[in-house]
Parts: structure tokens; C-alpha cells; sequence
């Protein structure tokens, strides 16, 4: 299923041309069209290929490059706006909008078509003054009513950054679509520094606060409401390194970005953009959409974040450490943890609980590449001292993307983690025994994820027995699987089938995906 889009380039430069001009109108670099209404096309999304909502990547998930913005040097003296005029362009930052279409107000023909979300038009010079616009999805009859009525006042010389926002057809006038005026106004911002100005375009996110460096010290920039910016000043940020941004709402941790190398006296918009409630990898879900005085940068993705699931049966509670943190304390058996890092490869460090991170790890496991707006599930198994067979200890990584519109059925895969071979794994019948009929996963070797296969929602009984054993049979690790309508799941064959000493037992794991954060469902309901 597609994903709607919506945007708004800069028509408004071409409008006020046509309205206050008396003689040649001024040539503008933002492809508005002639004063005649002659269509033109626009600049399109952001320089990342969007990740498919329906869970197929397109394209990468982090953008930005490795280093953002401008210095302000000559190239800013030599754009400056001549008297009489203003330089304005338009940033679509609408998730979840369609492309759009604009109008100057009472025109039969669109200057600016099919405009994407992530996108910007170029700067345009026009005469400052009143400017008033109409937008319409792209396609749609200019006989149409449109989707957005807007107007906006230009300052002799100033310069402007126009940002679509919100929710088309919203009902809900506080995050209803709109179009915000920031005239621009950055200031030094020091040596070794850039500016920022962060604009809060999330239209489910109140208000958004950021801790620089992402330390825990507090934020250093505080409540920045819905559709409003931290100043037209700018906010002086490190340059010429990556910087953490640590974001915060309602008081709570939500998510954090990367902030690739800003060039020191550089100015970048950094717009947060997209619906905090949709998956880092949707196209809609949030992310920092960054522009600078050349337009669209890229989109910078969520830091990857993985859930730790403890399913080694004869490990007790363990910490988890990376470069010497501790990332999970007392982690016990059937217990999932959520950490989220820098992109990048990890090693993962195990020790007994209680180490505070001192001295040798017991294990090492390496996390593999994580990667930006992804979120994985790492799975422990295997045994500390295996016997009969078993397999070693051993942490893997399974990357979530389970399709995101299935109707009324659950989604789930099945990942087989549990001391013991090959396994079958399904629901039960009346008799509670695994048969041929409600076999689901045939032969799964440890280690190993199945498919993606989908279940009608309701309450299923599950369980497992090894692969050499004819069906029907009486399996292990029966227990509930709740699998309503909408939920996506792993379901994890996890414990010991022969338990040796303190192993744990066979058991299923249900890892809910379907909620923020993930759940697991315990060994009983």
C-alpha cells in the first residue's frame, strides 16, 4: 500500500510576481512557472530513498551525508535579497500527505505540481508584500476545492523558509495541515560551532525537547511546542563531528538521531518531521529532515535499536555491556531489554550480574551492522557449558519487517532458539497435541528464522516437538500465544528439552512487535 504524500512548493514567489510586478517579472530558480500559469515541475523528496511501509526497504535509511550545511562566507553575501524583495521557498514536511499541487489563489492552473513529502523548492526572489496561495493533491481538478488556504506577509529583503506541517483533513484543529513562516535570521554561532533551528513539524508530537550529546544531563534545548522552532537565531551545536540528539516528549526518552559533521558557521534546518507512533523504518515515521541553504540535505533515520532477549537456558541473570555501560542489568531468562545506539557494529559483552562492567567479560558476541531507522531482536541462546549436543552460547541478530497491513490477521515468524534439533513447531488441536493439520513450521534448525506467515486473530495454544518425532504428537513448551487483530510476532522456541541441572525448561516465547515498546509474553499468562 502506498503511502500518501503531500507538499508545497514555492508557488508564492510566481504569485507575487504576478500580483505586484508592473514590468518584467523577476527571474526566480524556483521552477514556479511564468506569470501566464505555465506549469512547471518541482524538486522532489529528500536525497534518501524512503523505506516501503509495508516493510520492504527501497533504499537507505540514514541520508544525511557527513557533513551538513554551509559556511558564511562569500556564497551567503553573494545570495543576498535586493530591496524591494524576499527570497522564500517551501520545505514539505506533511507525513503521511499527498504529493501536492499549488495555485496561485483564484488561478486554473497549478505552478507547482506533485510536490513530495521531503521535499523543497528553491529560493525564489518576488516582491515583498502579500502572497496568497491555494494547495490541492497533486492531480486533483483546479475546480476542486482545495485542501489548504494560506497567505503570507513578506518583509522587504527577508528571507523565508516555508514548512508544510500537519494532517490533512484532520478533524482536530490543534494538528490540522498547515504552512509556517520562519523568517530567516541565523546568527554566529561561535567557533567551532553551527547553528540549528529545530522545528517541531511531528504533528502527534505536543511538544519535543532534545538532550545534546545524549547524556542524561538534561535537555539543552526544553519544550518546543507543536509546529513552533527553537528562534530564528539558531541554536549553537558542535561542528565538524557527529552529534547525539537525544529526543524527549511528555518527559519521557522517545527516540535518538545522529546528527552527521555540521561545517562550523554552517546553518541547517533540522525538522522533525513524521508521526512518532509509526515504525522508525515507515516512511511517516519520525525523523530529522535536514535543509540547508541548497535545499533538502536528507532525511537522518532513528538510531537503530535492538530488543535483548535472554533465551539460554542455563545462563542465569547476566549484564549486558558495550564499551564498558552497562546497557541491561540483571538481565534473566525470557526477559527483553531495549537498547538503542549509534548506527554502527557493536561487540556485545557478558557478564555475570552485578559486574558493573569490570574486568573480563564471561562472553563476547558481536551485534552485526545496525543500521538507521531499523529495529532488530537479539536473541541469546544456546548454553554456557553445553551437554548432549547443545549448542553453544551464541548472540543473533533478526531484523524486523513484518508487513504492516494484513486486515484482521496476525503476522508472526518463528525462530528457533531452544536447546534441542531440528524442530516442528505449530498450534494444538482439541487434544492438545501437535498434528500434520496444525503444523506450521516444519524442520527448523536452531538458530534459524522461518517465514513471515500470517494466523486469522484469535487465542492459540502453541508448541514444539523435535522433527524426528512422528506426528501427532504431545510437544513442549506449550503455552498461550495471544495473537489478536493487527498483532505482529516472533514466536521463539526457547528452553532446554532435556534439562540438565538448573536448565529452564521448553518453553515458546512471543515477542510482540505490534507495540511500543516491544512486549514479551511470559512463560504463563
Amino acid at each position: 500500500m502506498s503511502t500518501r504524500t503531500i507538499s508545497l512548493p514555492l508557488v508564492l514567489a510566481a504569485f507575487a510576481v504576478t500580483t505586484a510586478c508592473t514590468g518584467d517579472p523577476t527571474e526566480s530558480n524556483s521552477g514556479f512557472g511564468d506569470p501566464d500559469g505555465a506549469e512547471s515541475s518541482s524538486t522532489g523528496g529528500p536525497s534518501d530513498e524512503p523505506t516501503d511501509t509495508n516493510g520492504g526497504s527501497t533504499g537507505s535509511t540514514t541520508s544525511a551525508p557527513s557533513d551538513l550545511g554551509t559556511t558564511s562566507g562569500e556564497e551567503e553575501e553573494s545570495t543576498g535579497t535586493p530591496t524591494g524583495l524576499a527570497r522564500i521557498r517551501l520545505v514539505h514536511a506533511a507525513a503521511g500527505a499527498p504529493n501536492l499541487d499549488v495555485y496561485f489563489a483564484g488561478s486554473e492552473a497549478a505552478v507547482i505540481t506533485d510536490l513530495a513529502y521531503g521535499g523543497a523548492s528553491d529560493y525564489a526572489d518576488m516582491p515583498a508584500g502579500s502572497l496568497a496561495f491555494e494547495i490541492r493533491a497533486a492531480g486533483t481538478p483546479a475546480g476542486d476545492p482545495p485542501v489548504y488556504v494560506g497567505a503570507f506577509e513578506l518583509d522587504d529583503e527577508s528571507t523565508v523558509t516555508a514548512v508544510a506541517a500537519g494532517i490533512v483533513d484532520s478533524a482536530d484543529e490543534a494538528n490540522a495541515f498547515r504552512v509556517l513562516s520562519l523568517v530567516e535570521e541565523f546568527e554566529d554561532p561561535g567557533e567551532g560551532n553551527a547553528a540549528i533551528r529545530f522545528v517541531n513539524a511531528g504533528a502527534d508530537a505536543t511538544e519535543i525537547s532534545i538532550d545534546v550529546d545524549h547524556d542524561g544531563a538534561g535537555p539543552e534545548l526544553s519544550h518546543v511546542d507543536r509546529f513552533a522552532d527553537s528562534g530564528a537565531a539558531g541554536v549553537p551545536l558542535q561542528a565538524d563531528a557527529a552529534v547525539q540528539l537525544g529526543i524527549i516528549t511528555e518527559g519521557e526518552e522517545l527516540t535518538a538521531f545522529t546528527s552527521p559533521a555540521l561545517a562550523e558557521g554552517g546553518h541547517v534546518f533540522l525538522i522533525a518531521a513524521g508521526m512518532r507512533d509509526d515504525l522508525p523504518r515507515q516512511v511517516t515515521g519520525l525523523g530529522l529532515l535536514a535543509v540547508g541553504p541548497d535545499g533538502v540535505i536528507g532525511m537522518i533515520r532513528q538510531n537503530p535499536i535492538f530488543y535483548s532477549l535472554h533465551a539460554s537456558p542455563d545462563s542465569g541473570r547476566f549484564d549486558v555491556c558495550i564499551d564498558g555501560i552497562a546497557r541491561a542489568v540483571g538481565h534473566g531468562f525470557g526477559e527483553i531489554v531495549r537498547i538503542q545506539l549509534p548506527p554502527g557494529g557493536y561487540d556485545l559483552e557478558y557478564f555475570s550480574q552485578g559486574s558493573e562492567c569490570d574486568g573480563e567479560p564471561e562472553n563476547m558476541q558481536a551485534s552485526g551492522e545496525l543500521v538507521a531507522g531499523e529495529q532488530y531482536l537479539m536473541v541469546s541462546a544456546g548454553e554456557i557449558v553445553p551437554e548432549n549436543g547443545d549448542q553453544l552460547f551464541h548472540t543473533t541478530p533478526f531484523v524486523e519487517a513484518f508487513p504492516l497491513d494484513e486486515g484482521s490477521d496476525a503476522v508472526f515468524s518463528v525462530i528457533h532458539a531452544g536447546s534441542a534439533p531440528p524442530v516442528d513447531f505449530g498450534t494444538l488441536d482439541d487434544g492438545h497435541e501437535l498434528t500434520p493439520e496444525t503444523l506450521l513450521v516444519a524442520d527448523l534448525e536452531w538458530g534459524e528464522q522461518s517465514e513471515i506467515m500470517m494466523l486469522p486473530a484469535n487465542q492459540y495454544d502453541v508448541g514444539f516437538v523435535p522433527a524426528s518425532v512422528p506426528l501427532p504428537a504431545a510437544p513442549y513448551g506449550v503455552v498461550p500465544a495471544p495473537m489478536d487483530q493487527g498483532t505482529r510476532a516472533w514466536m521463539i522456541a526457547a528452553g532446554a528439552v532435556t534439562p540438565q541441572g538448573y536448565d529452564y525448561v521448553a518453553t515458546v516465547f512471543t515477542v510482540v512487535t505490534s507495540s511500543n515498546p516491544w512486549v514479551v509474553v511470559p512463560l504463563d499468562d
